[in-house]
């Protein structure tokens, strides 16, 4: 699936990847590939991102914490969430 993170500054990260974790207001939840259609309201947490690879913008790369190869974390205040048609975009704050 193709995520897309945008906050009101700049699009922080466009890609492939296999799974999304995110700080629901009513809880942590994850996305996978095909998940039905979601509109979610995100709090202050942490997106966790696994993905075959990364390709960062070189003026977003600091933003993001590496885990791993196949695993990245973002820290956010707030946001929101939609996914369809096995696209993510994420607008954060």
């Amino acid at each position: 699936m193709i995520l897309e993170i945008v906050s009101p500054e700049a699009s922080l990260f466009k890609g492939e990847i296999t799974s999304i974790t995110l700080p629901g207001v009513d809880g942590s939840f994850q996305i996978l590939n095909n998940h039905a259609p979601i509109v979610s309201l995100l709090q202050k947490g942490t997106v966790k991102i696994t993905a075959p690879s990364f390709k960062f913008n070189k003026e977003t790369a600091a933003l993001f914490t590496k885990v791993n190869d196949q695993n990245y974390t973002l820290a956010i205040s707030s946001g929101t969430i939609e996914m369809k048609d096995n696209k993510v975009i994420v607008l954060a704050d």
